[in-house]
């Protein structure tokens, strides 16, 4: 087992500079919201407590299961299950979108669960610190929590509040944050990579086949399970996406400025390669089966 190491040196880029990133995101998350996002639940509640149950419930068991399975080192096994925690990103209703799922749905999870990651990182996180061994300073204590808090749902709340009073500047401001979140997602798992550059080749060994398919069974749990409670096409899919593309710019905020240490952020790092190839399998899949099933047959 390997001690607890802080792998991350205090840079102001670090320390600063990428909480700031995430909360301009966050912003950015907040300018595309509305009250009326949240009143959707009211609507459609099945549908919403579903993805949400799969997506804050099942998933975390799923990841200590992988991680059980395969005898993670302690630090990995922390960052998957951070991983796990980190709510749905944009980027999930954008993939709705392109393989035609209920994209209101996508907006009004990716709402919620954004509020609830305030409190499920912490818990989910500190289990798995305390659980794998992995102590030390490496906990997020109360005043880590409070910055956790502070980064993810402040600045979405205050982009909500934008919104509501300059429509149209929030409008104007969606495809730059979109943009910059991309850029900065990119930058910040390819810097946790050369981060533990010495170690990748282990790192991508023992976690690649625990990221990849930790993600495939995201995608198919969000697709199957929506369906087993009978909900339409359109919601499942969105459930899918919502459950297997997550905002992988969270946990790898706060696995390196919160928690200080790159080998946290590695499974999230490889996650948010890997995740844009199989979602896109895998809608690539599940909409031909559908059109497939949904063809009737021809006449002889």
């Amino acid at each position: 087992m390997r001690e607890v190491k802080t792998a991350v040196d205090d840079s102001p880029l670090i320390a600063i500079g990428l909480p700031i990133a995430l909360a301009i995101i966050m912003f950015g998350l907040g300018l595309s919201l509305t009250v009326r996002d949240f009143r959707r639940v009211a609507a459609s509640p099945r549908a919403v407590v579903v993805a949400l149950g799969l997506q804050v419930l099942v998933l975390p068991v799923i990841a200590f299961g992988l991680v059980t399975a395969f005898d993670l080192d302690p630090l990995l096994a922390v960052g998957v299950m951070l991983l796990a925690a980190s709510p749905g990103g944009t980027t999930a209703s954008l993939f709705s979108h392109l393989f035609r799922g209920d994209v209101a749905l996508n907006i009004t999870l990716t709402a919620v669960n954004s509020v609830l990651a305030a409190a499920t990182i912490p818990l989910i996180t500190n289990f798995a610190i305390g659980h794998f061994g992995a102590e030390g300073e490496l906990g997020l204590q109360f005043g880590k929590v409070l910055q956790v808090i502070a980064i993810v749902l402040v600045p979405v709340v205050l982009g909500m509040v934008v919104r509501s009073r300059a429509a149209s500047f929030a409008e104007r401001a969606d495809k730059p944050v979109r943009v910059f979140s991309i850029v900065v997602l990119v930058v910040v798992a390819v810097g946790a990579l050369l981060g533990e550059r010495e170690n990748i080749g282990d790192y991508v060994r023992d976690v690649g086949a625990v990221t990849g398919l930790f993600c495939l069974l995201s995608l198919t749990l969000g697709y199957f399970g929506a369906r087993v409670m009978r909900l339409s096409e359109g919601q499942s899919i969105a459930s899918s996406m919502e459950v297997g593309v997550h905002n992988t710019t969270v946990a790898l905020t706060i696995a390196l400025s919160v928690l200080d240490n790159t080998e946290v952020a590695v499974p999230s790092a490889v996650y948010s390669i890997m995740m844009y190839v199989l979602a896109t399998a895998f809608g690539v899949l599940i909409t031909r089966t559908h059109a497939k099933a949904a063809t009737p047959p021809a006449l002889t």
